[in-house]
């Protein structure tokens, strides 16, 4: 006798065991690190861009909704306390392996 709490979970384990993931080839899966933090940085750098041209737009009298204005400031501000956060984490990283006892 079988009691199912919730019926979801029943289904989910009929599907069958979970197996173990295929090897990936050393060419596959792998990002360059370097190349990820510049990818971000240039998003950052666009949100930024984007958001000081709408400000000269909303300026110059070419974009009247100051909401549009707002709203890409906010997110420009967003991304870059994101990017300060992660690169705050990274720096801490890096000092507590400096620390590490060889």
């Amino acid at each position: 006798m079988t009691i199912n709490f919730n019926p979801a979970i029943s289904s989910i384990s009929q599907a069958g065991p979970i197996g173990r993931p295929e090897a990936v080839g050393p060419a596959e899966g792998k990002t360059n690190f370097g190349k990820m933090i510049g990818d971000s940085v240039k998003r950052v750098d666009d949100k930024q861009n984007d958001a000081n041209t709408s400000i000269v737009d909303l300026l110059a009298g070419k974009n009247e909704d100051i909401n549009s204005v707002v709203a890409s400031m906010a997110k420009a501000d967003m991304s870059f306390k994101l990017l300060v956060g992660v690169r705050n984490k990274l720096v801490e990283a890096y000092k507590e392996t400096m620390k590490m006892p060889i």
